[in-house]
């Protein structure tokens, strides 16, 4: 067993290095007491918003809660479908499901495993209200023929950003191009809280209103409720603690992508696939997902040498017991559960050293040439 361990992800570390901004950040709001809807929430909201290019940030509990008040601010329900993909983390159609509408799955590009919006109208029935893309895995859903086709059909465009925090679709940053981008802020996201949180973004005043009320129990009067409304408030301590990440995305998304030009460089020619970047994109590495015949015989391998990954995701959403209702089977989303079989994502966070990666690439070229060679 390789001495030095490697985990898919080290939040310690980040933790570590911003440790005294972050407890300064944690006191402030314990000394003012106010812990919810306060001014680290709103400074937070502006400059993420900003950040986005987008005119409005909405805080929200979680990336659920964001992609769920998205739709509501669009009176999204029973009746309805969104169109999405299968190829995500549940969350994404949960959202769909708890606003009692319906998710109409599309298959993805074999190569960057996006929405394949070539499907799109094949998908659309009278019933359609929006398309719910989702950036995956870093990488951009190629949205100019997404929001084509929305605006040919009169649909809404929403973004599942929730892995995708700074990266560029030609030039300009996801979740400004539906009118509601949505974002996970999940403890080990590229930019994370101390454990749940989520924000929407948009460049609309009237949805930015209705989501704010819809998130504090329907209100925008207190003890005065308009709508049947959630919980989903971003409380003061996740903001600004957030507020003290914000500036080192940037940096912490160059590293990632440094990091995987340098996975890229020396296993191009050993796993049977790498990530890929479009030429309108920009890939900021949330996850560094390659492909391996032999999986499961590959990340046993990976663990006993000390080195952590993950599948990213192994049953895609269509056939996950939960969504039996809706009648998918398999073979009918070829791709996406091809690529279910084969993908494996290895370790991928701003820290890792130069040590660590070369760690990394010898045990991958390793254990697939001994795969390889066996079979």
């Amino acid at each position: 067993m390789h001495a030095l361990k490697i985990p898919l992800v080290d939040l310690r570390t980040q933790y570590l290095a911003l440790k005294p901004e972050i407890m300064n950040a944690i006191e402030g709001v314990l000394d003012g007491m106010q812990l919810f809807l306060g001014p680290e929430l709103h400074k937070f909201e502006h400059s993420f918003a900003t950040y986005c290019e987008c005119l409005y940030g909405v805080g929200t509990s979680s990336g659920t809660d964001a992609l769920a008040l998205a739709l509501r601010a669009y009176d999204i329900g029973p009746g309805d479908e969104v169109i999405t993909v299968s190829n995500t983390f549940i969350a994404t159609v949960e959202a769909i499901a708890l606003v009692g509408a319906t998710p109409v799955f599309v298959d993805i590009d074999p190569e960057t495993y996006l929405m394949q919006w070539q499907q799109l109208e094949q998908a659309c029935t009278s019933r359609t209200k929006a398309i719910l893309p989702v950036h995956l895995y870093g990488h951009p859903a190629e949205m100019e023929p997404i929001l084509d086709f929305a605006r040919s059909r009169d649909l809404y465009v929403i973004e599942d950003a929730s892995q995708a925090h700074g990266a560029t679709y030609q030039g300009r940053r996801v979740g400004s191009f539906g009118a509601i981008g949505c974002f996970s802020l999940y403890y080990s996201k590229n930019l994370g809280a101390l454990g749940e949180a989520g924000i929407c973004t948009t460049s609309d005043p009237v949805l930015s209103e209705k989501m704010r009320m819809i998130r504090d129990h329907g209100s925008r009067v207190r003890y005065c409720h308009e709508v049947m409304g959630v919980n989903a408030r971003l409380d003061e301590i996740q903001a600004a603690l957030l507020q003290v990440k914000l500036p080192h995305l940037a940096g912490w998304n160059a590293a990632r992508q440094s990091h995987a030009a340098f996975y890229n460089e020396h296993l191009l020619d050993v796993v049977e696939a790498v990530p890929v970047v479009r030429s309108w994109a920009s890939h900021v590495y949330c996850y560094y997902v390659v492909q391996i015949a032999q999986r499961d015989q590959f990340r046993s391998a990976l663990e006993r040498e000390g080195i952590g990954t993950n599948v990213h995701y192994p049953t895609p959403i269509h056939l996950q017991p939960a969504c039996a209702k809706y009648g998918y089977t398999p073979d009918m989303l070829p791709v996406t559960e091809a690529v279910a079989e084969r993908i494996v994502s290895l370790p991928m966070y701003p820290e890792l050293t130069p040590e660590q990666l070369q760690c990394v690439v010898d045990a991958v070229k390793k254990h697939v040439v001994g795969e390889v060679s066996a079979v």
